[in-house]
């Protein structure tokens, strides 16, 4: 039994952002859409040396230049950024189908990639990307920036240093407004929230619980009263691992009182993530020896975006394959496809045989 004067403090877990020591390479960042902002906020404020500007609307390419690297050129065809030797990091934030082949000339070009996620509509596809990847020598690694966001890092590593023990069950809801996808082509993706938004959640159970497979995904996707997007904004997640459990429930027509929340149990200890939303957590630790909420550096956004692509460099520089590898996101992604496939046809799925992001 703790004694009650006894003060608990959460202990120091490295969470925080890494860049290289010394490695700061040329970038090019090729597709200039809305979220490639936090991309180059993220890389401006870390130093990063971003050079050329690629789109196929050159005013987008344009407005990224203007708003972040006035000397960075402008293109509107890919291939005369691969022609270039200076640059040796492309960020490839296309839409996944137009995404995969600028991948596989890049690979081929001798370019080191970080890849847009969703990663792939194929495991198949991720596979042989990840197979050009090793016989060309290049990295390759997957923008999934949600693990360098500060509360989800620092759960993360909760785990990995054993604070909790052996985690039992993850359980993870999001209560949040995903109208603006209304009128843009996000609204005609019919499982938006279980592939396009949820991937970071199965992301993160897979950083949760590492190595552990699970055996089988439950899933279910309805259209919300009053919703304006097309897509099915509500949706619920089972997932049944050997010997614990996780359930993500996602509600993207909260008009008010958005809420994000994590609940962690391990056999140590209980970590929890509350807050109204993903840049605004706080984390709270429950071990026998007390309860404590650490103060947490930074934010999802742009920091999530910054140790996306830091992690990518240390790995070129340290010759390692990166946290964020393609090989770890095809698990994540095996979750989201099981999930979906389930949602289509009200049956579980085991991780891995849903090969294919379904269509209706």
């Amino acid at each position: 039994m703790t004694d009650s004067n006894t003060k608990f403090t959460a202990p120091e877990l490295p969470y925080r952002l890494t860049n290289p020591k010394s490695y700061n390479p040329s970038i090019a960042l090729i597709g200039c859409g809305g979220i490639t902002a936090a991309h180059l906020g993220a890389y401006k404020n870390a130093g990063y040396n971003v050079v050329a500007l690629c789109d196929l609307d050159e005013s987008r390419a344009v407005a990224r230049q203007e708003g972040f690297y006035p000397n960075a050129q402008i293109y509107t065809d890919h291939n005369e950024v691969l022609k270039r030797d200076d640059i040796e990091v492309l960020d490839i934030a296309t839409h996944p189908a137009a995404r995969v082949p600028l991948i596989e000339e890049a690979l081929n070009a001798g370019k080191h990639v970080l890849s847009q996620k969703p990663f792939v509509l194929d495991l198949a596809v991720g596979e042989k990307l990840i197979e050009l990847a090793d016989k060309k020598g290049v990295k390759l690694a997957v923008n999934q920036n949600g693990r360098w966001a500060p509360h989800i890092a620092y759960m993360r590593q909760a785990i990995t240093q054993g604070v909790i023990g052996e985690l039992s069950s993850a359980d993870m809801s999001v209560h949040w407004d995903h109208s603006w996808v209304v009128g843009t082509p996000f609204d005609n993706i019919h499982d938006l929230v279980l592939y396009d938004f949820a991937i970071h959640w199965f992301d993160m159970l897979t950083c949760y619980f590492g190595d552990l497979e699970a055996d089988r995904v439950y899933a279910a996707t309805r259209t919300a009263t009053g919703q304006t997007p097309k897509p099915p904004l509500l949706a619920h997640v089972i997932i049944d691992y050997p010997s614990a459990q996780a359930t993500l429930s996602f509600n993207a027509a909260t008009k008010f009182g958005q809420h994000d929340r994590t609940v962690l149990v391990g056999t140590n200890g209980t970590i929890q993530s509350n807050g109204p939303g993903l840049q605004d957590q706080t984390v709270t630790l429950y071990t026998e020896d007390g309860t404590d909420s650490p103060e947490l550096e930074g934010k999802w956004f742009n920091d999530g975006f910054h140790g996306a692509m830091g992690e990518l460099l240390c790995a070129i520089e340290e010759d390692r394959v990166p946290y964020n590898n393609p090989v770890d996101n095809l698990r994540s992604l095996a979750l989201a496809f099981a999930a979906i496939g389930s949602a289509h046809d009200g049956q579980p799925k085991k991780p891995g045989d849903v090969r294919v992001l379904p269509e209706l």
